[in-house]
């Protein structure tokens, strides 16, 4: 965990409500790091349903496997999260420590091992010793409090600067339900179905169906619409826990994604993704602006998705950007690249709202001066224009500077 926080962080951070039904706690059990917490734990009520996406990387950590096998169970009473090692590709050392976690969070519970939801994050390559867990589970699991999420957004933390929190309320079937959120990831972030670890918590009454309906849609312009780095984590998990005691103030269960009452509550739902995922980004390694990526005029949205991608993913225009250079020069390079519909001479390009090409050249207005004004400010637009179709589409990423490159060199040792 970096002591300078990033220039991008939040102002403030929400204070999350208490939820029926969840419980949460900390501890430090030394994995890897001193004088700090290293492991979080969350208790669920008896009916709590869960629901979740994973990395598609062809080499996805121990957790992400064992959280696969049980997903479609639809039933959670624990989840354990460490930081300080990913647990990934460390062979059946890994699959043993997954089952030996769970075993023992499942005897401190009361509940079955396969009720017991882990996600590690940290050093890939290097055996989890889940021997540590074993003093600490009872007293995780007592010690559990419904007010503890900042602290437990803290535990997970790696290379991450800042706790990522986000909270929101909808009404539901005539109720007012919570929605509470954490995520971790500064680094390794280009998602193929999630973004490192992120938790969702509700006392909504959903049925793991319709909350596996919601999340799986969620992610797609929101956790999967965001990159750092271009490099996709061995680990990426995004679970949601729905403990359903709304029912008792009368909220109707929902069984269906496409249920029309869940309207609201995919909004506010949608809107805790979003805040996570924007603030992974904000909290990229050694990032200092905050760039949205804007392409209209192609052929379809995921023609706008992939030029978006290659746009935000390549080392040229992130380091123009850290360097204050509307280098447009670069922004043409990443769309002929990307393997999408493009014509040059369509092609416009604005920074922060300054056209800066036009039709496939300079453009004949472009004031150099108040552009290099437009690129000192922390948050930049980079909009382009095809001029091919009506597909649009937007990703969130950040510059590329020198401190990434100084943590990434030192991240093992």
């Amino acid at each position: 965990m970096s002591s300078n926080t990033s220039p991008l962080a939040p102002k403030s951070f929400p204070d999350l409500p208490p939820i029926a039904g969840i419980r949460l706690s900390t501890a430090a059990v030394g994995i890897r790091y001193r004088g700090r917490t290293d492991v979080m734990l969350a208790a669920f009520d008896a009916g709590t349903s869960v629901a979740g996406v994973f990395t598609r990387s062809k080499c996805p950590s121990a957790p992400v496997e064992w959280c696969r096998a049980r997903i479609k169970g639809g039933s959670a009473r624990v989840l354990v999260v460490n930081s300080g090692n990913a647990n990934a590709f460390t062979g059946n050392s890994g699959r043993a420590a997954c089952a030996f976690t769970a075993k023992l969070a499942a005897k401190a519970a009361g509940c079955k091992s396969d009720e017991v939801f882990l996600a590690s994050t940290g050093v890939i390559g290097e055996p989890l010793e889940a021997g540590l867990f074993a003093g600490a589970m009872d007293k995780l699991v007592v010690a559990a409090a419904p007010d503890a999420y900042r602290a437990a957004a803290q535990a997970i933390m790696t290379t991450d600067t800042f706790p990522k929190l986000a909270t929101a309320r909808a009404r539901l079937a005539g109720t007012t339900v919570t929605i509470n959120g954490f995520a971790k990831g500064a680094g390794m972030i280009a998602p193929d179905m999630a973004t490192m670890l992120a938790f969702l918590f509700t006392d909504a009454p959903i049925a793991a169906p319709a909350l596996q309906g919601l999340l799986r849609a969620g992610v797609v312009d929101t956790f999967n619409a965001v990159t750092v780095d271009g490099d996709t984590s061995t680990s990426d998990t995004v679970l949601a826990f729905a403990t359903g005691a709304a029912r008792a103030a009368g909220a109707a269960r929902i069984s269906r994604a496409g249920d029309p009452r869940l309207d609201g509550f995919r909004r506010a739902f949608n809107l805790v993704l979003a805040d996570l995922a924007e603030q992974v980004v904000r909290d990229g390694e050694g990032a200092r602006k905050l760039v949205e990526v804007v392409v209209e005029g192609a052929v379809s949205r995921l023609s706008a998705r992939r030029v978006a991608l290659s746009i935000a993913n390549s080392p040229l225009v992130k380091t123009a950007i850290g360097g204050e250079d509307a280098n447009w020069g670069r922004v043409v390079m990443a769309v002929g690249k990307a393997g999408e519909p493009a014509d040059r001479d369509r092609l416009s390009i604005w920074f922060n709202g300054i056209r800066v090409a036009h039709r496939g050249a300079r453009d004949p207005a472009y004031d150099e001066a108040a552009v290099a004004a437009a690129m000192k400010k922390p948050e930049i637009t980079l909009k382009v224009a095809l001029g091919l179709g009506k597909g649009r589409d937007r990703v969130l990423t950040c510059d590329l500077t020198k401190e990434y490159v100084a943590i990434n060199a030192d991240y093992r040792s």
